[in-house]
């Protein structure tokens, strides 16, 4: 009971000094913190409008952190997700340039599948890099996310290239047939479904099946995983693979059902935001989802911060890095027993002042 409190009161206590420490940014800026909250709240739940943006948002968020979360349950720290997101949009956009698909469901799926094999494929190559060459994969799965976009500009401001994309390079857009669409007419479109299976799914199959199980066992307790003979270097690779197929499914949404092709838009720091996301979430996939809809709303808001108060629309990057750094120091006192921080803080604290001895009258 006092672990799961606290699990939920440190990342709460972490958002709330967040949003405080970045009132005093803005204040320096000179532009009332109230006023900012207020805008923040606004454009992100205010009304319909603004849910449609978060929910929008959030989508992708879902999906990048489960590439954090799923490696993370087995004991990795991944965080290239950004390079599984743009590969996963390229795929989506290039075999539906490169092939004749049909242009309906089963296309959509098609399209889908691949974005999410090209996701799952590069996170498992920094999974393998760690496993079987002893590169840490933190440093590994970034560095292989710059390659991604590397990739991802060259073939998309070469080969892949539409012609008539002018002053923004892209690929040729996807046939209206393979796109996603809005759920009942709505900008909320059917990708928001999908994030929130496949983070319903991830908890359920870590919660209720044994490989789910044998995962968590590797990432809580290698030791113990290899003395029961589990097969640890499969289920990692397995991890990597499923959580960069969710980053990759991710890229495919958004080419499908935002953007409709594949161009820079697509480098929107998804991957990096899904960071965030999970470990606020603390790896839990089920808790991802309001988390995801909690920042897809922070990044909502941007655009509002920017038209009344002329803040730039970036700016709410500064409230994730600050959130990310006190979630970061906020791990460092999940074990903190405070009946014993508060009993040694009293024992050097001010006492009762002791009677002074008075000397005694010799008779």
């Amino acid at each position: 009971m006092r672990t799961s409190l606290a699990n939920f009161l440190l990342p709460v206590g972490a958002i709330i000094a967040a949003l405080g420490l970045f009132g005093v940014f803005v204040w320096f800026a000179g532009v009332s913190p109230l006023e900012v909250w207020l805008l923040l709240f606004k454009g992100a739940f205010g009304d319909w409008y603004s849910w449609q943006n978060t929910l929008q948002r959030a989508a992708p968020l879902m999906l990048t952190a489960l590439c954090v979360a799923i490696p993370a349950r087995a004991g990795l720290t991944v965080i290239g997700g950004e390079g599984a997101v743009v590969l996963g949009g390229l795929a989506c956009a290039g075999l539906a340039q490169g092939l004749p698909l049909p242009a309906n469901t089963a296309g959509t799926v098609m399209v889908c599948l691949a974005a999410a094999v090209a996701g799952g494929l590069w996170i498992t190559l920094a999974g393998w890099l760690r496993q079987y060459r002893g590169i840490n994969e933190t440093i590994s799965s970034l560095l292989l996310a710059y390659v991604a976009i590397g990739l991802f500009k060259h073939l998309v401001e070469g080969p892949l290239r539409d012609p008539s994309s002018l002053n923004k390079p892209s690929t040729f857009s996807l046939d209206e047939g393979l796109r996603i669409s809005g759920i009942a007419g709505s900008d909320v479109h059917w990708g928001l479904v999908i994030g929130v299976l496949a983070c319903l799914a991830t908890g359920l199959w870590m919660r209720m099946t044994a490989s789910g199980f044998a995962l968590r066992v590797v990432g809580g307790n290698p030791r113990a995983a290899q003395l029961v003979g589990l097969p640890a270097s499969k289920l990692i690779l397995l991890a990597c693979a499923l959580g960069g197929a969710c980053a990759g499914l991710a890229g495919a949404i958004e080419v499908a059902a935002v953007h409709t092709n594949a161009n820079a838009s697509l480098i929107a720091g998804y991957g990096y935001a899904g960071i965030l996301v999970a470990f606020i979430a603390r790896q839990h996939p089920v808790a991802i989802i309001p988390v995801a809809i909690l920042f897809g709303g922070f990044g909502a808001a941007g655009s509002l911060l920017q038209r009344r108060l002329g803040l730039p629309d970036a700016s709410v990057l500064v409230l994730q890095g600050i959130a990310f750094v006190l979630i970061l120091a906020s791990e460092a006192l999940r074990d903190v027993d405070w009946k014993a921080l508060l009993a040694r803080i009293n024992r050097f604290g001010p006492s009762e002042p002791s009677p002074i001895p008075l000397p005694q009258d010799k008779p």
